[in-house]
């Protein structure tokens, strides 16, 4: 029988992997109730196929600063000052 917490892990993982070019979620949206899950699992990954850097905090602050911020905006995500535009980026 699967671990539960693989398959929450792996549940989160999906959801980043779901989350389309040119659009962010937040911690919360692939962890609901449980961002900071989100986060212990996207730190201890390593897969260059999980798009780590379309997720992002609640009010759209970036946790990995300008790295993340180059990478998104390559995709078009549009800021509004050092934040992203989450009214236009969020996937609904």
């Amino acid at each position: 029988m699967p671990h539960r917490g693989n398959n929450r892990r792996e549940a989160v993982l999906q959801r980043v992997r779901d989350t389309p070019p040119g659009f962010v979620r937040t911690y919360g949206d692939v962890s609901p109730g449980a961002p900071r899950f989100a986060g212990t699992v996207l730190f201890a990954c390593d897969d260059p196929g999980v798009p780590w850097y379309r997720i992002v905090r609640a009010d759209g602050s970036l946790a990995k600063g300008a790295r993340q911020r180059a990478l998104l905006e390559e995709e078009g995500v549009p800021f509004r000052g050092e934040k992203v535009d989450m009214r236009a980026a969020r996937v609904p």
